[in-house]
């Protein structure tokens, strides 16, 4: 006869740690194992534009604290809308994390009537990485043949010419295209704007002389103003920038109609939402610590950007009042996408 099995008290907690094992398996994962695969970082415009360009020098900071590959994927279109809504609809897993804007994240929703995603519900927030001035730029050619070596000289052009010049961006609603359009509305003056899918190939065309004038951040303009290719007449900041403490302010510099003159440009890294918290933490505080190391610190300010490194509780205080604020801008300026 077969005598029945005896649970011991000893196998009975066996059984049930092996159980709470599997159950806890999730996470422990997102605690401790993540990454444990290559993760890409989504920049929603083409290469060679600021948010490229930080894109490129966080990821491998972030591979070297992580010990896995950070991908940039570069996704232009729809002034940031394409690769952002991309991200929206990942996995909230940690492998897909998207290099926002305030383009994407505060002035696009005010200005395109269907936006593809919500720029709140849709997104964890990680941190800012970096705020920069715009600069407005002109071709050199343009500016010689135009008599133009200021602000004031430029609105003068402007006045002289309605929709003459083409003003170039990265595309509709970029805190570069806004800027342009502030600048308009203050002034009284019409330049043809012409969107690009980044600040990359906008910059190609106004060095070859296919555009006049552009607000480009100023870390992707910087090289060509230094090498000449480009003419700066003033940064978009409150203040001079350090990184070109020559070069006025576009307020300072454009008389009594700039007066209060600012259009500034942000960059922050977020993830599809349901990311878990640990994780966003974890993205948090290697990337505070990365914008904090003296060598990166130090050649993104000689670019003209301002790093940060926020929690993700700020970084979502920071774009609620980004989107009232630029909200009340695209109103004022009357710039609209269809």
């Amino acid at each position: 006869m077969t005598r029945p099995t005896t649970i011991t008290r000893r196998t009975a907690l066996a059984a049930t740690s092996a159980v709470l094992a599997v159950l806890a398996a999730p996470a422990a994962l997102a605690q401790g194992a993540w990454p444990t695969k290559p993760v890409r970082i989504v920049v929603p415009f083409a290469a060679g534009g600021t948010t490229d360009i930080l894109a490129r020098a966080l990821a491998p900071e972030l591979q070297r604290a992580f010990g896995q590959p950070f991908i940039v994927d570069n996704k232009p279109g729809a002034g940031g809308n394409n690769g952002a809504a991309e991200v929206s609809k990942a996995p909230g897993d940690g492998y897909t994390l998207l290099m926002g804007t305030v383009g994407t994240h505060a002035i696009n929703p005010a200005l395109y009537p269907r936006m593809p995603y919500d720029h709140i519900k849709d997104f964890a927030p990680v941190t800012l990485v970096a705020g920069v001035p715009n600069v407005l730029v002109m071709n050199p050619a343009t500016a010689q043949k135009l008599g133009v070596n200021s602000v004031a000289d430029f609105v003068k052009a402007l006045k002289g010419a309605p929709g003459r010049l083409n003003m170039a961006s990265s595309g509709n609603g970029t805190s570069i295209h806004l800027a342009g359009e502030l600048f308009k509305t203050m002034t009284g003056t019409f330049m043809v704007h012409i969107p690009y899918r980044g600040s990359g190939p906008a910059l190609i065309d106004l060095m070859g002389g296919n555009m006049d004038v552009m607000f480009d951040n100023l870390p992707s303009a910087m090289p060509h103003i230094k090498s000449g290719k480009l003419k700066a007449l003033g940064v978009t900041s409150a203040v001079r920038s350090q990184a070109l403490p020559d070069l006025p302010t576009v307020a300072e510099a454009g008389g009594a109609a700039l007066k209060g003159y600012e259009a500034s440009s942000w960059f922050g890294l977020l993830a599809p939402a349901g990311t878990p918290a640990d994780v966003v933490a974890r993205l948090q505080q290697e990337t505070a610590k990365a914008m904090a190391t003296p060598a990166l610190k130090e050649r993104l300010q000689a670019q003209g950007a301002i790093p940060s490194g926020m929690t993700p509780a700020e970084f979502v205080k920071f774009i609620d009042a980004e989107t009232k604020k630029w909200a009340g801008v695209v109103k004022a300026s009357g710039a609209k996408v269809d």
